[in-house]
């Protein structure tokens, strides 16, 4: 190949490369000038958004500010409302009496009374038939806490024949009961209720009592005034 040919030869080849260069250059600052806003916004990542505030200053300070997520609580333990309650409470809320004669009237008649319990149904009804349950309820605590004390005679019969401690006692029987009455049933009542000790006396605690019409004069700590009856510790 002759010189002129050769040179020739390569300055084609030259301009080639150079142009080719150029259009790469002009490509690739296209592409880095472009505005984040031609980024498709499924795609866009935070550092492709615009930082300019409201009045269109370009200040650097972001336009939006975005609010923290909201905060989820949970209740604490105490918070949360009470666990409802179980079918026995809830039973038992139900039936439980509402006053001494509710519960007087919920007890059944024994089958059979024994001689404990028929000595202690024979004292309420002597002492106090015909007064208010609560004060035949009183007259049987004051026997049962007898037998507690430790004082006296250490059952109930024995609490109630004890010589000179009941008026209606002759020797070691009481006079005949009139079991059908009314009266008797609730003595006898009233005698299961202060035994299963269900339901609190206005004497509590009381050891001894006397009707209201004599004044012995014990000197002993007054307990209550129920009906008829005086009570003592």
């Amino acid at each position: 190949m002759s010189f002129p040919l050769r040179v020739a030869t390569l300055a084609a080849f030259a301009m080639t490369a150079i142009a080719a260069a150029m259009a790469s250059d002009a490509s690739f600052a296209g592409a880095a000038g472009a505005s984040s806003d031609s980024i498709p916004a499924a795609i866009r990542t935070p550092q492709d958004a615009p930082l300019s505030n409201s009045s269109g200053d370009n200040t650097g300070k972001p336009g939006v500010t975005f609010a923290a997520p909201g905060e989820i609580v949970q209740p604490l333990a105490s918070d949360a409302a009470p666990a409802p309650a179980t079918a026995a409470d809830a039973a038992s809320a139900v039936s439980a009496p509402s006053s001494l004669a509710a519960l007087v009237t919920e007890q059944g008649a024994p089958e059979e009374l024994t001689e404990q319990m028929q000595c202690l149904a024979g004292a309420v009804y002597f002492e106090s038939k015909g007064e208010s349950l609560a004060g035949q309820l009183a007259v049987a605590r004051v026997i049962i806490n007898r037998v507690k004390s430790g004082r006296f005679a250490d059952s109930l019969c024995g609490v109630v024949y004890q010589p000179g401690q009941f008026s209606f006692v002759r020797g070691r029987a009481m006079p005949a009961i009139a079991t059908a009455g009314r009266a008797w049933r609730e003595a006898v009542a009233i005698s299961q209720i202060a035994i299963e000790d269900s339901w609190n006396s206005l004497a509590e605690g009381a050891l001894f009592f006397h009707a209201r019409r004599v004044s012995p004069g014990w000197g002993k700590a007054k307990v209550a005034l129920i009906d008829n009856h005086v009570f003592y510790r």
